[in-house]
């Protein structure tokens, strides 16, 4: 009854498989551009971490290029 068999393989398999393309499908038709997403970012040469290229903001460190502390 719960034997294993080539064809119960196959058609288990080719499940996974619909399912998990079906999944990538619709997560990519629905990804476009999200409100509050960052576009483009550079890394800040004083602390590292990436910014938004438009309109960043001051890290607080000392040093850093955007804009006032």
């Amino acid at each position: 009854m719960f034997g294993f068999s080539l064809p119960k393989l196959i058609f288990t398999a080719a499940v996974i498989a619909a399912a998990w393309y079906g999944f990538k499908f619709l997560s990519r038709r629905g990804a476009g551009s999200k409100p509050g997403a960052i576009g483009d970012t550079v890394r800040c040469s004083t602390c590292g971490d990436f910014v938004a290229a438009e309109g960043a903001e001051n890290c607080g460190k000392t040093g850093c290029p955007y804009g006032q502390a």
